[in-house]
């Protein structure tokens, strides 16, 4: 149905009034934003002008926020500790105020401010009548809606911001936002105020620590001009302790064997001729009647506010004097007393921490300068003695030197074993002949002689540099003593220089290590083209043991039948093979597996060997056994 004019017309009238009303609403938004931005604006000016003082900046606050959020009253609560005070407000009674200022308000639900401070978060209670648990006088003076906002530092709440209306009208999200903002706004004037108080703080000890610094720099000049004598010194430290911790007489005291005496005072002090005497001829010992006394008792400081009020003072010097507050620091090296630094005050006025801790550090400088003089006095006293001994330290050096290249040569020729031997006996007379039952290990490859007669010199170099590298750790892992490399062929014996309580059982895992280690490069040399396998015989029994060879090269080696039964059961074994003797065999008591080959005619020896295998298992699986013996070295 088309619409008619009439129709037509109101709503064009119904969308011009719509139009007016949203230009309205807009218009009041923006007037509402403007007027909070610049009160905003307003407060951050105060905050810019008021660095010190806090006040001007709360009572601006607490006004703006009634006027822009449409509240009765408003005020500031502050963290005093654990408990809250109201510090700034607007709009409030009289009474109501004076009723404010006299209470304390603690984290808790009875109250806005408490259920703020207890929370940590914005509360606003629409009706505080309707709220059972609300006790605050605020009831009594007609509040209805009150609205908390914390004033939080690093998330913890500092203070509080409270308003309130006489009226059931709560407050809109943007009041509410609002007085976020103020309270922002207070926290960073709380914090100018704070830090500005602590710069002024701050500042005030930097200038007191620089008069401190400057004063113990002075003493350690002192003392650095003054290193054999301790007088001056202390003339100093009783000078300008007394300067600068405000006191009117400044003693020090030296342990002399067991009593204590006065041997430097302030300039005043040691000028009054009378009491200086009294002082000088006072024998101080341990006890609680005097400054110097207690604190030589005690061992640490003392300090007394008013020696008047002290029944056990009874230095009548100081008494008469009219010595009120005294301070004592000890002397201390390694915890004995050594003396003691006193000041006194004619006034009742006890020294603070900082000056205690100055004081403190005077007496550490006074024994380092006696501790300079003391050891100036030694130092002198022994030069011939420290030169003596010097001249001996060096006879020996030279002899250690020696020593070193000794072992340095022996090492080079020798197992390690043996040159520590040497050193531990200081002679060599380990590397004599002797004869002692020992377990030989050979091993060597199969098929090397092919191998080295077809590949390049610097092939087979490369591979007996793996070859050495992987092997030879392994005789040092089982405490054996290497005899030899030689080409492929490696021959190891237990038992010797070192006695060892199971050589057989050594010699077998270390073979079977080395097999181990052997099939990893085998297997990467096949893959080149290269067919090399692995074989070792192990036998024990006795052989004679000595040094070969001449000065400049020599060698630690055995010599016997077991050496060929070893030499010969290797070359009879198949890639992947370890044979054992017999008796290597019973050594082992059955710690490894092994199966029995048979009897074996050896070349060389007139009776056949019984020997044994230790077979492969699992990750030694890439050796292969050759039927019909092993392939030609």
């Amino acid at each position: 149905m088309n619409a008619t004019p009439d129709s037509t017309l109101a709503d064009s009238a119904q969308l011009v009034a719509d139009l007016q009303r949203q230009l309205a609403e807009c218009r009041a938004e923006r007037d509402e934003a403007i007027e909070y931005q610049t009160a905003t604006s307003d407060v951050l000016k105060i905050i810019s002008r008021s660095t010190a003082d806090l006040q001007p900046v709360l009572d601006t606050v607490v006004e703006t926020a009634v006027r822009l959020c449409a509240a009765d009253t408003a005020a500031i609560w502050i963290r005093e500790g654990e408990v809250y005070r109201s510090v700034a407000n607007y709009g409030v009674e009289p009474e109501y105020w004076a009723a404010l200022r006299q209470r304390t308000t603690v984290p808790g639900r009875d109250s806005v401010i408490g259920r703020v401070a207890l929370e940590g978060r914005v509360v606003h209670v629409a009706d505080i009548r309707a709220d059972p648990d609300f006790a605050m006088p605020a009831v009594t003076f007609g509040r209805r809606t009150m609205l908390g906002v914390p004033l939080l530092r690093d998330s913890e709440p500092i203070g509080v911001i409270a308003l309130s209306r006489k009226r059931v009208e709560p407050y809109t999200e943007r009041q509410i936002e609002l007085v976020r903002t103020f309270a922002d706004q207070a926290v960073i004037a709380m914090e100018n105020a704070r830090l500005l108080g602590e710069l002024q703080a701050r500042t005030r000890d930097l200038e007191e620590s620089l008069e401190y610094q400057t004063a113990t720099s002075d003493v350690l000049n002192v003392i650095a001009r003054s290193t054999g004598d301790v007088q001056p010194v202390l003339d100093t430290v009783a000078e300008t302790a007394l300067r600068l911790c405000g006191a009117d007489l400044a003693g020090i005291t030296i342990r002399e064997g067991e009593v204590y005496r006065y041997v430097a005072g302030n300039q005043a002090m040691v000028a009054d001729a009378e009491l200086w005497a009294a002082h000088r001829q006072r024998t101080i010992v341990p006890g609680r009647d005097s400054m110097a006394a207690r604190v030589v008792l005690e061992g640490r400081v003392v300090h007394v506010a008013d020696v008047s009020a002290d029944p056990d003072y009874a230095w009548p010097e100081n008494v008469a004097a009219g010595r009120r507050t005294v301070l004592g620091v000890p002397l201390l090296r390694e915890g004995a007393v050594l003396g003691t630094i006193n000041l006194g005050r004619k006034r009742v006025e006890p020294y603070t921490e900082r000056q205690i801790e100055l004081v403190r550090t005077f007496a550490d400088q006074a024994v380092i300068a006696m501790e300079n003089a003391r050891l100036l006095g030694e130092l002198r006293q022994r030069t011939d003695e420290v030169g003596e001994l010097n001249r001996g330290l060096e006879a020996r050096v030279a002899e250690q030197v020696e020593e070193l290249g000794r072992i340095g040569r022996l090492k080079r020729f020798l197992a390690p074993q043996l040159a520590e031997l040497i050193v531990s006996h200081g002679d060599e007379k380990i590397l004599e002949s002797h004869r002692r039952e020992i377990v030989v290990v050979f091993c060597d490859l199969r098929g090397y002689t092919a191998f080295t007669e077809t590949a390049e010199p610097e092939e087979v170099l490369d591979f007996l540099r793996e070859y050495h590298g992987a092997l030879g750790p392994l005789v040092s892992q089982f405490e054996g003593t290497l005899d030899q490399f030689s080409g492929d062929g490696i021959m190891v014996f237990f038992n010797d220089p070192v006695p060892i309580p199971d050589p057989a059982e050594r010699a077998v895992k270390m073979a079977v290590a080395m097999r181990e280690a052997a099939g990893t490069l085998i297997t990467e040399w096949r893959e080149r083209g290269r067919d090399l396998g692995f074989g070792a015989g192990i036998a024990q029994g006795y052989a004679t043991l000595g040094q070969i060879g001449f000065s400049e090269r020599s060698g630690y080696t055995a010599i016997g039948t077991v050496c060929n039964v070893a030499a010969r059961l290797c070359a009879e074994a198949k890639d992947g093979q370890i044979l054992l003797s017999q008796r290597v065999n019973v050594g082992l008591k059955g710690s490894v597996a092994t199966e029995q080959v048979g009897a074996l005619a050896l070349k060389g020896l007139t009776q056949p060997v019984v020997a044994y295998n230790v077979p492969l298992v699992g990750s030694q699986a890439a050796f292969r056994v050759i039927e019909g013996g092993a392939p030609s070295a």
